[in-house]
């Protein structure tokens, strides 16, 4: 059997993730001004890059004001389980395929859902003539 945690590297996942979220440059979460600087990386992840604003002076990285922030399991790991959402996979499989704890990833799905829902954007309907 293959280990989906091999196949996934920690650097492109945090690269993906200031791609999509940075990509008009780095804002600060807290007061969205683009006077930032870098500040270092995240002890518990190496990858995860630190910033600090320099108007409001908070310090903040990679995965701060997300759903992602503030969790025990690796980047990737979230990734997968996002990716194996995806395909319909139970939490049960999800578990097994990820080498988790059920109740884990019960938590970790409960909290991508609800982050999916949270920033789904709203339906507009029109009349078109």
């Amino acid at each position: 059997m293959i280990n989906l945690q091999t196949l996934i590297d920690d650097a492109k996942c945090f690269e993906s993730v200031r791609l999509l979220r940075w990509a008009e440059g780095v804002i600060c979460p807290g007061c969205e001004s683009k006077q930032v600087n870098k500040r270092g990386f995240e002890e518990t992840q190496p990858l995860q890059q630190r910033y600090q604003c320099k108007d409001c002076h908070k310090n903040f990285d990679d995965l701060s004001g997300t759903i992602l922030a503030g969790h025990h399991q690796p980047l990737r790991t979230w990734i997968l389980c996002l990716y194996l959402m995806g395909l319909n996979l139970s939490n049960h499989q999800i578990a097994k395929e990820l080498d988790l704890n059920k109740d884990d990833v019960q938590q970790m799905t409960s909290q991508l859902r609800s982050g999916i829902i949270a920033n789904k954007p709203e339906a507009k309907l029109s009349l078109s003539s």
